[in-house]
């Protein structure tokens, strides 16, 4: 198949955009974050402790962690060092470690030991920006979101939705393109392809879902078979992801 062309107007652009992600629905039905949480608070903490760390990684360190630590109290008034010791393995440890205190001091003092779940008020909180933020409102509380990773970041740029770098200018661009509504889906089947098939330095062009929609078709191999090799499955992600 020959590289697509596109010379869009805006509204060709929001089509495609719009017909990517329907596409990847299709493709990823069960997308959804990969970091383990049953409570706003678990996944606050899940996140900060995935900056530079794979979801796998947080999700063997956090059973022990969310065991000893159950409230927003228990994080503010935590022993650095035996908080420092569980969160070891996901690197950073003490930076996060001052970001999970803080965090719980806040939550006691402002908002009564509760995430809240608007994102001016989350942007306001230790260890969090727009891109924890969103993570916390989408996945946690049902409020839409973009989540700009560096999965999120490459791919769009990739479909040329921007050619944008800074992630907040990413996050508005792609809201003009994505219904509200579909942000918080669109944003996880965004990373779960990045992370699958439309990989940083080879991705699997030859055995991309999308392919046809795709401006960028061809920067990794596009022969099926050899394309077909770069895909990681399902074993594959739970094992390195």
């Amino acid at each position: 198949m020959p590289a697509p062309t596109f010379d869009e107007s805006p509204l060709a652009l929001t089509r495609r955009a719009r017909r990517i992600n329907r596409e990847l629905a299709e493709y990823f039905p069960d997308a959804h974050t990969e970091l383990d949480f049953t409570t706003p608070l678990e996944l606050s903490v899940a996140t900060i402790l995935s900056a530079q760390c794979t979801d796998k990684r947080v999700n063997e360190v956090t059973p022990a962690v969310f065991a000893k630590y159950r409230t927003a109290a228990d994080y503010a008034g935590a022993d650095r060092d035996e908080l420092e010791a569980l969160i070891k393995p996901t690197g950073f440890f003490r930076n996060k470690t001052t970001s999970l205190i803080k965090l719980g001091q806040a939550l006691v003092e402002r908002f009564d030991g509760e995430v809240p779940n608007r994102l001016d008020d989350l942007v306001t909180l230790p260890g969090f920006g727009r891109k924890t933020a969103n993570v916390v409102l989408g996945n946690a509380f049902g409020v839409p979101g973009l989540t700009v990773d560096t999965h999120f970041g490459r791919l769009v740029r990739r479909w040329r939705f921007t050619a944008e770098t800074d992630p907040v200018k990413v996050e508005f661009a792609v809201a003009e393109l994505i219904q509200k509504k579909e942000w918080t889906d669109f944003s996880q089947r965004t990373i779960w392809h990045g992370r699958r098939i439309c990989h940083s330095r080879k991705p699997a062009c030859g055995a991309c879902p999308i392919a046809r929609l795709c401006p960028s078709y061809g920067e990794g191999p596009t022969d099926p078979e050899l394309a077909a090799k770069l895909v990681k499955t399902e074993a594959q992600m739970v094992a390195t992801s």
